[in-house]
């Protein structure tokens, strides 16, 4: 079988390529110019040039293709202008899924985000139903994943044969960006976290939801979304893991909410006006803290029969790959 990787250069997307190749599919990664693919050449995936903002190209890079995910996002929790992020995640979104319908792809594998979905704030899990508003989501990055899952939706409507699929908070090795739960660890591992807030996350392994991808290729019910997640457990709970792996003391102070997020609000706008550096405490991140994002992963394990490993095991692949490869401090 013949697959399109969109995002292949990005933490979830290597691992769906890496998994496919082993699995002796022919792996196509659609890369944009500037970005560095020696890692996909490295596992025999061909590479061809070009950008989910041009349709053309995406038309392209699916010829012959039985199978398509796209997993190209801009995955940021500050943006200065947040023009590209939705020029990427919305306009890229709808372009892929019309080349898709154009070509007469078997089966596309749409990567959203659990941010799309509402968070409880009454203990109860929330799952793929719990649906929210636009004007409840916090930041550019989940309202332009928002208004790019109606895309996808639309061409569902429209005869497309897509999945959604929504991972939680993968974790793992060749986090390479790193992503904002990466960066998390490393910065654990570099002693910069010496409090916390109270909140709670769902953590999964990035090899399992690579796996959860392939199965949603196979068993996935059209139109239908799949939460890819594993364990809810507090922030607290995470560093209390991490220090088991690494020996190093977990952050023993909580901070209270409010006054962090005041420091969130002078510390954005000092790096949106002055410095245009990326905030050290980014505001997305600390109002999405203020809901425990616990989500209730049954569906995907039920019908995709998708692995649900454990979240230390991942939680070592990543603090390991984070020593090797000079993430870390000696």
């Amino acid at each position: 079988m013949k697959a399109l990787v969109t995002g292949a250069t990005g933490f979830i997307g290597f691992h769906v390529a890496k998994l496919l190749r082993e699995r002796d599919h022919q792996v196509i990664a659609l890369v944009r110019e500037e970005k560095d693919s020696s890692a996909l050449w490295a596992l025999g995936i061909e590479v061809v040039k070009g950008d989910v903002r041009d349709f053309r190209s995406v038309v392209e890079a699916l010829k012959g293709c039985q199978y398509l995910y796209h997993l190209a996002a801009d995955y940021r929790l500050w943006v200065p202008d947040p023009k590209t992020m939705y020029e990427i995640n919305v306009q890229g979104t709808k372009n892929v899924m019309k080349a898709a319908l154009e070509r007469g792809v078997e089966k596309v594998v749409y990567t959203g985000t659990v941010g799309t979905l509402a968070a409880s704030s009454n203990g109860k899990l929330s799952d793929e139903e719990s649906s929210v508003k636009g004007s409840e989501l916090i930041g550019h990055y989940k309202r332009s994943k928002f208004l790019a899952e109606r895309e996808v939706n639309d061409f569902i409507e429209k005869g497309l044969p897509a999945v959604i699929v929504s991972p939680s908070t993968p974790i793992g090795p060749m986090d390479r960006k790193p992503t904002p739960t990466g960066k998390i660890i490393v910065d654990f591992l570099n002693g910069r976290i010496p409090a916390y807030l109270d909140t709670g996350l769902n953590f999964v392994s990035v090899d399992d939801v690579a796996t959860g991808h392939w199965l949603a290729s196979l068993h996935g019910r059209i139109g239908q979304r799949y939460i890819l997640g594993n364990k809810n457990i507090t922030l607290r709970e995470f560093f209390e893991c991490l220090a088991t792996l690494t020996g190093r003391k977990p952050p023993k102070v909580r901070l209270p909410y409010l006054p962090v997020l005041c420091a969130a609000y002078i510390d954005e706008a000092f790096s949106t006006w002055v410095t245009g550096r990326h905030p050290r405490i980014p505001l997305t991140g600390v109002k999405m803290a203020r809901k425990y994002m616990y989500f209730d992963c049954s569906k995907a394990a039920k019908e995709l029969k998708m692995p649900q490993n454990p979240i230390e095991d991942a939680a070592k692949k990543a603090v390991d790959w984070f020593k090797k490869t000079g993430y870390v401090r000696n």
